[in-house]
């Protein structure tokens, strides 16, 4: 048997949100080991980085979803009964679900319904002057998402449910009162939520054939019963808050343009040098951090022993920042990307493994259609200044994000 590192620290929890996403690849450097044991939450884990240890991590034989999400994240990020803590029959079926409405088409059509409203704030983007582009864009994803799934929002609750879908995912690393509005915003979009998937069911509400809201509130299981309210909600939730969380990786997309200025010439020259951007994007900027997991029975794994029930983390920012299978990790190189092939082990921003049998994201391919379509908006649809601001990375914060939110100004059309 190998000896696994164990971190000296005896409790980790706090070290970890100190230091974000690099907390993991830290201590992987530092032992010279890419696995080691710590305690998160007063709790035994062992965390794991590279492509090696996520074929293991992502083998349903081995690990287990139920009850690997610590609480906090449950009442924040994810819900209780959704598809992210499902093992088994019981996640095939659900995730197949999901699937079943992302296919090529509806795919485009979100990321038209993103790209129309987009073109129609231009011109009042010319007019007020500073603009935030985190702000702007959660707005329009919460828009385009909502009409793409099937759910009427009044323009009067757009920023409302804007605000309670970010406040969801900025809580479940945070202490104080950024864990709170998480609390308040999974309280309140789950209640809303269920509220329009029972108006679907009794008929008050038309569900349109094929969209999200349809999908959900007609879904049965393998006993033939549909989804309690209450569960219901939450997989409508993992439909919305996914997709507006794009609003990220848009503003990274822009903070790249600015950083690297040369890209916004290639990027108009066509879909491969975009599809390149976008993915080194994915790669290079931070957006999960981990994915977590239970030893469903005990096994030895290259030398290393993994008790039955012991919390497993995958490191998604240290895997994507690997130097083994990114020459040059820190740097970023859309460049790496042409002819690239998909490595479903080896590049896991969105999660890993396979999207139906596995725990890959299923808004894999929105998150793409959708950062294409704004690369190309900001680089042909508009000109714009970028004023002096803070666009400094934070990494000890989950999720991170420049302070100012992206700042641009001087806003024309072109063309």
């Amino acid at each position: 048997m190998v000896t696994t590192p164990v971190d000296r620290s005896p409790e980790g929890s706090l070290a970890f949100l100190r230091e974000g996403y690099r907390y993991i690849g830290s201590r992987c450097d530092r032992y010279g080991s890419d696995i080691f044991q710590t305690r998160l939450l007063l709790e035994p884990t062992i965390c794991l980085r590279g492509r090696p240890a996520a074929v293991l991590f992502y083998d349903s034989e081995r690990f287990q979803r139920d009850g690997a999400m610590p609480k906090r994240g449950q009442r924040t990020l994810t819900g209780r009964g959704g598809v992210q803590g499902l093992d088994g029959s019981a996640h095939t079926d659900r995730k197949a679900m999901f699937l079943s409405i992302m296919t090529p088409s509806a795919v485009r059509q979100l990321g038209q319904l993103f790209a129309d409203d987009w073109a129609a704030r231009i011109p009042v983007w010319e007019r007020s002057g500073p603009v935030v582009l985190y702000d702007e864009v959660g707005r329009m994803l919460t828009r385009a998402v909502c009409a793409w799934a099937g759910i009427p929002l009044a323009s009067s609750q757009v920023a409302r449910r804007t605000d309670q879908l970010h406040a969801m995912i900025d809580g479940p690393a945070a202490l104080g009162p950024r864990h709170w509005r998480g609390l308040l915003g999974r309280r309140r979009g789950e209640r809303w939520a269920g509220d329009v998937v029972e108006r679907a069911r009794v008929g008050t509400l038309p569900a349109p054939e094929g969209s999200a809201l349809r999908a959900i509130a007609e879904h049965r299981d393998a006993q033939g019963r549909l989804l309690p309210r209450r569960v219901a909600a939450v997989e409508l939730l993992n439909v919305l808050r996914p997709t507006v969380a794009v609003d990220r990786y848009v503003v990274f997309a822009a903070l790249a343009l600015h950083d690297h200025p040369a890209w916004r010439e290639r990027v108009r020259a066509g879909d491969e040098a975009t599809e390149c951007f976008v993915q080194e994007v994915r790669r290079y900027y931070p957006f999960f951090p981990v994915a977590a997991a239970r030893v469903r029975r005990s096994f030895d794994w290259q030398g290393h022993h993994f008790p039955r029930g012991r919390r497993v983390l995958l490191d998604l920012y240290g895997t994507n920042h690997h130097p083994d299978l990114w020459p040059e990790p820190e740097r970023f190189r859309p460049e790496r990307f042409a002819g690239w092939r998909d490595d479903p082990y080896g590049f896991v921003p969105q999660g890993g493994g396979e999207h139906l049998g596995g725990h890959r994201c299923a808004g894999e391919w929105i998150t793409i259609e959708l950062m294409k379509r704004a690369v190309t908006l900001l680089t042909t649809a508009m000109r714009y200044k970028v004023p002096p601001q803070n666009l400094a990375l934070n990494l000890g914060r989950m999720p991170t994000l420049p302070p100012s939110g992206f700042v641009i100004d001087d806003v024309r059309r072109t063309g």
